[in-house]
């Protein structure tokens, strides 16, 4: 990747690195209806796949976080499929969780640095220890030029997240708001205790929160106490509009997906903003709409 140097007292520029967020909508073997008719254990469609396929390549995203992906083959798949469509990316992962249904995931262009699987996320449910159903996929990849070892300062660590549902078949937590509050707070910790020195961290933590911005989960990913952890990024899609899942039961639209910033990484995100793809095929791939950030990195030497 080719350096460019800016005038006196300004940064060296390193590199670029865009990253999307994206509810893949049950991208496994899921009863469902198909074809007009219930089907159980039933594939995605493939119009779905088509649509979804479609909408990842006029992202463009180097780095791809993934939520409701299934088992290693099915990444494999669309690792396939993608590249069939002239999209390559050849670095992936699974995460294999306590959800043995859906996954997080993600695709990237980029080579990994390290891959970290955090599958031990636990905390006190109604007296009982519980885990963090999905765990935490974290991957760090550069942003600076490929083929040497990047400096510390040229990378990027991505925290990928997909917190409770709020369906529960208890009626002492309702919408599971309890629950999903304790998985963020364990996910929040273990972000802290990789990344203790947040001015100087570079990260996202992105994904399904399952939960608006002003609610208990997304308060708790972002500080704990007067303790700022990450910024939650302000979103948009060409239309002015901020909704990133309809949910069709409900006739709702909400925003569930998010990307969050640390203060050591604040200053590389283009436009101080993300936004929301809202382009052709979006809703037919996925009741969720992706989020992407595009990060300029600085040298800091």
């Amino acid at each position: 990747m080719v350096l460019f140097v800016f005038f006196a007292g300004q940064p060296v520029f390193a590199g670029t690195l865009t990253v999307a967020t994206y509810n893949v909508k049950n991208y496994t073997l899921e009863s469902r209806m198909a074809d007009g008719e219930y089907k159980k254990e039933y594939p995605k469609p493939e119009s779905e796949k088509d649509a979804l396929r479609a909408v990842i390549k006029a992202i463009g995203a180097d780095v791809l976080a993934l939520q409701e992906m299934g088992p290693q083959p099915f990444l494999d798949e669309l690792q396939r499929d993608l590249r069939s469509d002239g999209v390559d990316y050849p670095y992936g992962i699974v995460l294999d969780a306590q959800d043995a249904d859906r996954h997080l995931a993600v695709l990237s262009k980029r080579p990994f640095v390290s891959v970290g699987r955090h599958t031990d996320l636990s905390f006190s449910y109604f007296d009982e220890q519980d885990f963090v159903k999905r765990g935490l996929l974290e991957v760090r990849v550069p942003a600076g030029a490929i083929g040497a070892p990047p400096a510390d300062d040229e990378v990027v660590t991505i925290f990928v997240v997909h917190l409770k549902s709020r369906y529960t078949d208890r009626p002492d937590d309702p919408e599971s708001a309890i629950r999903r509050t304790s998985e963020a707070e364990a996910v929040r910790d273990r972000v802290l205790k990789v990344f203790p020195d947040r001015a100087k961290a570079r990260f996202l933590l992105v994904g399904d929160c399952n939960d608006t911005r002003a609610n208990r989960p997304l308060r708790a990913l972002s500080r704990r106490g007067d303790t700022l952890i990450a910024d939650i990024l302000p979103a948009g899609d060409t239309r002015g509009e901020v909704w990133t899942l309809f949910w069709a039961k409900q006739d709702t639209y909400s925003r569930f997906d998010h990307i969050l910033v640390s203060p050591g990484l604040r200053d590389a995100v283009v436009g101080g903003a993300a936004w929301i793809y809202d382009g052709p095929q979006v809703m037919q791939a996925s009741d969720h709409r992706p989020v992407v950030v595009r990060l300029e990195i600085a040298d800091k030497k």
